[in-house]
């Protein structure tokens, strides 16, 4: 590796590397992955402890920068989610390879049989910020569907990213597959971002999870393409016909769950049918656990509510904070997140499968949810195993992006010595 101190020549070392391990990894055998996979897996428990040790370092630098309670959220692990790490790990490695997979095949009057078949994209960039854990989901998805991948982690999680990348590499070495296949930018510098978001020799998409400021940043810079992890602006809308305990629950739990992931709610919106019953209760619980609500004029004779401002609306706070509006009805609920909304997840609370269908025709989020706590939103929770992030964009990938959306397709066209008149 060359100097890390000279950061272009650096990018560019790695993205060779990385092009070359690409076009080893698009012809590996599934078996070979999925031994890969698990390999990495118990790298990832026997060796809890380092990692463990290496996320307190990071834990108390982040404490020291004043990290908010949510990001130190986001940031921690524990044994409990480094075995998560771990069984994420293993359900990847059990899925279907994707890569190869004919998605649909023809024959032609003109005695052509044409397949279309899943290859892989090639080289994938991922740029995130403080969830250790990301390392592990996007370094997993890149492998099982045959990219090498490029990790760019926060500086807050430098220390417990590179010991679960180690464990990573561990997993490659083990099933004899190129090292070079998932690599690590080894240094905090943010020229490195700036370089990744041009290398269009080497890089074929870029992933970015995180902020408003790094997706923005990624998406207006970026000479390469780009699956947008948008902020996750959640919306839950309590019906005139929601059920009660069905609403108190979904939403403290999209709510209180954790706070700091892109699924959990951020705009509670209330039938004003129901204001004053299921709304009232269902503001007085979240109060009660510690939510602060900023709410509309309608909502502020609920004791503790704070009056929301016009910033309210449209707001990501990963904290526990939620704001809360009265709204005349469906389509007023639908306008709102229209106009607010991030098209990442939105809920509807109701027992009137009319409003499910019009609330699911009606809006165009990357997910929609009825009578389910948004905290759903995860590629794990979808049965993918992992996620690489969430797309809110309409191109490609949308929604939790797994291994199958890591891939892009080739036509494989057969005749009989067929020619064309």
């Amino acid at each position: 590796m060359k100097d890390l101190t000279d950061i272009p020549a650096l990018m560019a070392e790695i993205g060779a590397r990385a092009r070359v391990a690409a076009a080893d990894l698009a012809t590996a055998t599934p078996e070979t992955k999925q031994a890969a996979l698990e390999a990495a897996a118990e790298a990832v428990w026997t060796g809890r402890d380092a990692i463990l040790a290496a996320n307190a370092q990071d834990m108390e630098a982040g404490r020291d920068k004043g990290l908010t309670p949510a990001m130190l959220d986001r940031l921690m692990l524990d044994e409990k989610r480094l075995w998560g790490v771990v069984e994420g790990l293993r359900a990847v490695a059990a899925q279907d390879d994707p890569v190869g997979q004919i998605i649909a095949e023809w024959d032609r009057p003109n005695g052509l049989h044409i397949q279309r078949v899943r290859t892989p994209l090639g080289v994938i960039g991922v740029i995130y910020e403080s969830r250790p854990n990301v390392t592990a989901d996007a370094g997993a998805l890149c492998l099982k569907s045959g990219n090498a991948v490029i990790l760019r982690g926060g500086s807050e999680s430098f220390h417990s990213s590179g010991a679960i990348h180690a464990c990573l590499v561990e997993g490659l070495k083990s099933a004899g597959l190129p090292e070079d296949a998932i690599q690590r930018v080894p240094v905090t510098d943010r020229a490195a971002v700036q370089l990744m978001l041009g290398m269009t020799d080497h890089i074929d998409v870029i992933v970015p999870r995180g902020g408003k400021g790094l997706v923005g940043l990624v998406q207006a810079e970026a000479r390469v393409p780009v699956f947008a992890h948008l902020e996750g602006i959640v919306h839950i809308y309590l019906d005139a016909e929601a059920d009660p305990e069905k609403a108190l629950k979904v939403v403290l739990n999209a709510k209180t769950r954790r706070t700091g992931i892109c699924g959990a709610a951020e705009c509670l919106l209330i039938h004003r049918e129901i204001a004053d019953t299921i709304g009232q209760g269902v503001i007085r619980a979240l109060i009660d656990a510690g939510v602060e609500v900023r709410a509309d004029a309608a909502l502020q004779s609920i004791p503790g509510v704070t009056p929301a401002s016009d910033e309210d609306w449209g707001r990501e706070y990963l904290d526990s904070i939620i704001a809360a509006r009265v709204v005349d009805n469906l389509d007023a609920a639908i306008a709102h997140i229209r106009q607010y909304g991030s098209s990442h997840t939105d809920c509807i609370v109701t027992e009137d499968a009319g409003a499910v269908a019009r609330f699911f025709s009606r809006l165009d989020s990357a997910i929609l949810m009825h009578n389910a706590s948004t905290q759903f939103a995860d590629g794990s929770e979808f049965g993918m195993g992992a996620e690489i992030g969430i797309a809110t964009g309409k191109m490609h990938a949308r929604g939790p992006v797994g291994a199958e959306q890591l891939t892009s397709f080739k036509y494989l066209v057969t005749g009989d010595g067929a020619v064309r008149d």
